[in-house]
């Protein structure tokens, strides 16, 4: 009796055996599915790496987009606050002369008695009323920049304001200014008449785009502003009390914030 107990135990065990092995050998994963596995699981990472990339890209382009147009958008704003507080006086055209001039070489020059927060007032000091010139020139890396220069109105321009002007805005396509001319009732690109100032001026301001799009274009980033002025230029009578600023019909006497500066001037 107690053979025959232990022997059933015996092929019982064996049996679980048998049927371990058999279980382990069906439920075992063979190499090509190990592969398989191995490819879908770099597939997945590779799509997920590509999407975190793009996402990547996709937010560098969006802060430059936006650092180009918030810095294109001052560039404008430094103009129209400069061209808000413009000044010029018949009687010494020599210092207040309104220049325009587009084209390949863009510029634009006059005066004006910036404000408290204009950029560099440090280092002019107590001379708010300069002579600002804004142009569109190359860089050491043929980078067309659009610079500010300013100098006081009786002074020459110094050494470190020539060399090293204000950047205003960087890989700049296109820069125009145009004046609204009252005869034509017309927008005008030149401005001949440098002993006066137009009651309108329109600037636009154009950057080359950080990057081509899909069809391999460049898009640009353009601004437009129409900037009324506030004043007109000072006659002569009114700057120095005579007709034609003369003295018994000798040299006229000029005259800038209301100080006169003698005969001939100063050249």
């Amino acid at each position: 009796m107690k053979f025959q107990i232990s022997n059933f135990k015996f092929r019982n065990s064996k049996d679980s055996a048998l049927e371990i092995r058999r279980s382990k050998f069906v439920s075992a994963f063979t190499l090509i599915e190990i592969m398989v596995a191995i490819v879908i699981f770099a597939l997945i990472i590779a799509a997920v790496y590509s999407t975190w990339v793009l996402i990547l890209r996709s937010s560098q382009v969006g802060l430059s987009v936006a650092a180009r147009a918030q810095r294109q958008r001052i560039a404008v704003r430094t103009i129209e606050d400069s061209l808000t507080c413009i000044q010029s006086a018949q009687a010494s055209m020599q210092y207040y002369s309104f220049i325009v001039q587009n084209g390949d070489q863009p510029e634009f020059s006059f005066v004006s008695r910036v404000p408290d927060i204009f950029p560099r007032n440090g280092k002019f000091g107590d001379f708010n009323l300069r002579r600002l010139t804004f142009a569109v020139e190359p860089d050491a890396n043929s980078v067309r920049n659009l610079v500010l220069r300013q100098n006081p109105v009786l002074m020459d321009m110094d050494q470190d304001e020539q060399a090293a002007p204000l950047i205003l805005a960087r890989d700049v396509k296109d820069f125009v200014t145009e004046c609204w001319d009252t005869n034509t009732m017309a927008w005008d690109k030149e401005w001949d008449d440098t002993n006066s100032i137009p009651p309108l001026v329109r600037v636009t301001l154009t950057l080359n785009g950080p990057g081509s799009d899909a069809y391999g274009n460049n898009p640009a980033l353009s601004i437009q502003r129409e900037i009324a002025m506030p004043s007109e230029t000072l006659p002569s009578i009114e700057q120095n009390g005579r007709p034609g600023g003369a003295i018994n019909g000798n040299n006229p006497i000029n005259s800038i914030n209301g100080i006169n500066i003698g005969g001939r001037g100063i050249k």
